[in-house]
């Protein structure tokens, strides 16, 4: 199962020319792609799908979100390898 999971954009910074991101998804944090949302800035939220943020995302909607998602426990371990805390 894919899912895209909202996360907050912590940290910006380049690599190899492209525009990365550090992203916390309430206490898992992953690097993630910019290039589909070049508006993203630190302190955004955006859902991330496979590696890359695919739109951003109001933080209220982003937190029920991953509430939804903590009820589903073994969805987000499959994606992101562990937990939400």
């Amino acid at each position: 199962m894919c899912l895209g999971i909202p996360g907050r954009v912590v940290e910006i910074h380049d690599d190899a020319g492209l525009r990365m991101a550090t992203v916390d998804f309430g206490g898992v944090r992953r690097e993630v792609c910019l290039s589909c949302t070049p508006e993203a800035d630190v302190g955004s939220y955006v859902i991330v799908h496979v590696g890359f943020a695919i739109t951003l995302v109001d933080e209220v909607e982003a937190g029920r979100t991953l509430d939804v998602l903590r009820a589903m426990a073994g969805a987000v371990e499959g994606e992101l390898g562990e937990s939400l805390p």
